[in-house]
């Protein structure tokens, strides 16, 4: 090989031929099949870095379908759940009318019927709003947070392991039922006569918008979505939309 003006000159030599051949790349030869090695490298990083790009992208696709699909099971395991309950409270009831037994059950129990919108659940009532003077839980919790009326944390937390029974404080319509940034899955039930109360945090909701609920029904399972570290309820109540301490209308079991 030798090197001539900047190109190049191949010596091919062949045993079966006596006469040897010489192949030369000129300079600009050699530019150009350099310059084409390159751009064919730089394509194959570049298909490299694609394949690898959407293989990541079908792997993560392949995780959140497994995560949606594991979810969907869970809320049909509930819905199924509710509507069991509120079918064994309903014959609770019919056995208590057949043995003459008119004292009212535990509240601690009360689910809303998913499986009817609107109208009552499992003989619960009327739903008519009453105050919100109940505790929203069925066992005592944890206040871990008590801030009242504070406009940047109104309402309490009250620690509590998930999927604990979330109540209803007062009797009254469900407004609203839907996921926040910040509260997470939350309740708002509107009791009429200027009284509201929140419900925030929970990992599942039992009652749906519209809805009537007595003081005392199962309205969600506590849990720790939205802008939470720990499991925990959010409790507000408020009072013509202006928040007030709950403690002062609620007292721990």
């Amino acid at each position: 090989m030798d090197v001539n003006d900047g190109g190049i000159s191949i010596i091919v030599v062949r045993g079966d031929v006596e006469e040897p051949r010489t192949i030369t790349l000129s300079r600009r030869r050699l530019v150009l099949i350099k310059s084409a090695a390159v751009a064919l490298g730089v394509l194959i990083a570049a298909m490299a870095a694609s394949w690898s790009a959407i293989a990541s992208r079908a792997a993560r696709t392949a995780v959140l379908q497994q995560q949606n699909d594991s979810l969907m099971a869970r809320h049909q395991r509930m819905d199924s759940l509710a509507s069991r309950m509120a079918a064994f409270e309903a014959r609770q009831d019919n056995y208590r009318q057949l043995i003459g037994i008119s004292s009212p059950r535990d509240s601690a129990l009360w689910l809303t019927n998913r499986g009817s919108a609107g109208g009552n659940a499992g003989g619960l009532g009327d739903g008519a709003g009453t105050e919100p003077t109940a505790w929203p839980l069925t066992t005592q919790g944890f206040v871990t947070r008590s801030d009242g009326g504070a406009s940047d944390h109104p309402g309490i937390d009250i620690a509590v392991a998930s999927g604990s029974y979330v109540r209803a404080a007062g009797g009254g319509v469900v407004v609203d039922a839907a996921n926040d940034p910040v509260y997470g899955l939350f309740v708002l039930i509107d009791h009429g006569d200027g009284w509201r109360t929140r419900y925030g945090h929970a990992s599942y909701l039992v009652a749906e918008r519209g809805r009537q609920v007595r003081q005392g029904e199962v309205i969600a399972l506590s849990g720790s979505t939205g802008r939470s570290t720990a499991p925990h309820l959010h409790f507000e109540i408020l009072r013509n939309g202006s928040p007030i301490d709950p403690l002062s209308m609620v007292t721990p079991p």
